[in-house]
């Protein structure tokens, strides 16, 4: 499964994902944000898992599982420019905000603002095709939960 998704990844041109392979895809980006800081805390973890499974209508033993697959494909996965637009591909222009609110809500929730999960998430956020106010209004909404 892994090899097929991060060949679509490498591909010169990401093709659409399908829906599994993009909630994996989400789910690892989600890790990156997570470990992008050097600290990949158990608050982290935990968080990761009750947003997989808030989003994807998941068990807690199920959104743990995606989360684990995830950790693998983010270790193997491409750059997050890649990474990132085939995410995009694959998620409508309107659900894209609701994206980066979950990965506000993964680096906002061990409790400090890095300035490496900063960076990252102002390229996902351009990657995603959001504006830096989008970005920002996603990032209160997601220290308001």
């Amino acid at each position: 499964m892994f090899e097929r998704l991060l060949s679509g990844l490498l591909a010169p041109a990401p093709a659409r994902l399908a829906e599994p392979d993009a909630r994996l895809a989400l789910a690892a980006l989600m890790v990156r944000v997570a470990r992008s800081d050097g600290i990949y805390a158990d608050a982290e973890i935990a968080h990761i898992d009750r947003v997989l499974a808030r989003l994807h209508h998941l068990s807690p033993f199920a959104a743990a599982g995606m989360r684990t697959e995830a950790e693998v494909l983010e270790a193997e996965a491409p750059d997050t420019v890649r990474f990132t637009r085939a995410i995009k591909a694959a998620t409508a222009q309107e659900d894209r905000a609701g994206l980066l609110q979950a990965l506000w809500s993964v680096a906002l929730s061990d409790g400090a603002r890095d300035a490496e999960e900063d960076r990252l998430l102002r390229l996902v956020a351009n990657l995603l095709g959001l504006t830096d106010v989008e970005s920002a209004l996603a990032r209160q909404r997601a220290a308001k939960e």
